[in-house]
């Protein structure tokens, strides 16, 4: 029986990676001139690390990761999001006592066992950044401005940012029991999930997508109806800084994100396309992360972005991406001069340019063949005319026009043309 890849995962293969490289370079070129640095984490951690930071009344602790006991019976578990592993490493590693705030930036593949959809996997990668050191709304402004700018740069369109503020425990533990309060009433009217989710985590009820139209849960009482003075004052600040940065946004109280660590300012990117609705990006503060997990109180802001639901929206609005490309040249080759083309394609390559001969002993007719399947930009044939005068004919796949070189003009010619 053939073994196939598991439920959940995917190969990404040749065709696509030019298209993930090219946003991966893209992500780390904007997320450098923000001054933010690449940071990479285990893909196991302790088990305990996702209990106390993701929260062990979500839905990703109840019911979505994947855990194992190792050889030394230690529980162990699979990345299911990228935030916590990054603050072990911040407080392990002493980058709490380096200048703030600290900048740091991720491409990760992560890990649920959760309900598989478009766009939805359960081995995913996510693009996230973590800013630590700063409670100001500057802070929270500053990564949705690198966001701004990373989709700017992708030519993505039609991308609505939606912002909310969810308190801080001074205001939300009164709310809460509000909120309660309000639904209590009417919890046969809400489907499932939610009823599970009335006392281990009630404002999740707020963004269910199933109860999305239900009218009890759109009349329900919101957070940023109930602030306290200060989580009041850093909404109306970051709105001012939004403001200024030119940014428009919508204030959509249903916003609540799904990880007990959010505290004041979350947010969430959503497409308007047609077809392809729903969050490509989601974030927020969680000032009390650090100190759960044994540092020092420090507040701290980031977000994380699924790459292939990314990837599904630039393709979904016609962004033209970068696709697989045949090499710069293919040097066909006979028994006699294999290895002399060996050694013009390592130069080439040396050169930096990207070059194919002949490793498989394909005859003269199935290189040219081969050549013009793999895309090939230019073709030499090199024999022992070509060999003893140092020189060869490039030809250009596209049009049949020839020119003469010296072999030690080939990759500058090909280089610049």
């Amino acid at each position: 029986m053939t073994i196939r890849a598991p439920k959940g995962t995917r190969d990404i293969l040749p065709a696509e990676t030019p298209a993930w490289q090219y946003v991966e370079e893209k992500y780390s070129s904007v997320c450098s001139r923000f001054c933010f640095q690449e940071i990479r984490v285990p893909t196991f951690e302790q088990t305990e690390l996702f209990q106390r930071g993701v929260g062990d009344t979500t839905d990703i602790v109840q019911k979505e990761m994947y855990t194992f006991n190792d050889k030394g019976g230690r529980s162990m578990t699979l990345r299911p999001e990228g935030t916590a592993g990054v603050v072990r490493a911040y407080l392990e590693n002493g980058l709490s006592s380096e200048p703030s705030p600290q900048k740091l930036y991720y491409i990760l593949n992560n890990f649920r066992y959760e309900k598989m959809g478009k766009g939805r996997y359960r081995e995913f990668n996510q693009m996230g950044c973590e800013l630590f050191g700063s409670a100001e709304s500057t802070a929270d402004a500053e990564v949705i401005s690198l966001l701004f700018l990373f989709f700017r740069e992708l030519g993505l369109q039609e991308i609505n940012l939606k912002i909310n503020s969810i308190g801080c425990p001074k205001c939300r533990p009164a709310y809460l029991e509000l909120l309660k309060d309000y639904f209590r009433p009417h919890l046969g009217d809400l489907c499932l999930n939610c009823q599970d989710r009335f006392e281990r985590n009630p404002l999740r009820i707020l963004d269910c997508k199933e109860d999305a139209e239900n009218e009890i849960v759109k009349n329900a009482p919101l957070q940023i109806e109930h602030l306290c003075v200060e989580c009041q004052e850093h909404f109306n600040k970051l709105c001012t800084e939004l403001n200024n940065l030119g940014f428009e946004y919508e204030i959509d109280g249903h916003i609540v994100r799904g990880l007990d660590y959010y505290t004041r300012t979350v947010f969430e990117f959503v497409s308007n396309n047609v077809g392809t609705q729903g969050t490509i990006c989601g974030g927020g503060r969680y000032d009390g992360l650090i100190e759960e997990l044994g540092g020092q109180s420090t507040p701290a802001v980031g977000f994380a972005l699924g790459v292939e639901r990314l990837l599904m929206e630039l393709k979904s609005q016609n962004v033209k991406l970068p696709s697989q490309a045949g090499p710069d040249i293919y040097i066909v080759s006979f028994p006699d001069t294999i290895n002399q083309a060996a050694k013009i394609c390592f130069d080439l390559r040396a050169s930096n340019i990207t070059a194919e001969s002949n490793i498989t002993a394909r005859s003269f007719r199935a290189q040219m063949k081969y050549a013009d399947r793999i895309g090939a930009k230019y073709i030499v044939v090199l024999g022992e005319d070509e060999i003893k005068s140092k020189s060869v004919d490039l030809k250009r796949m596209s049009d049949g026009t020839e020119i003469k070189l010296e072999l030690t003009d080939l990759a500058n010619y090909i280089r610049e043309n």
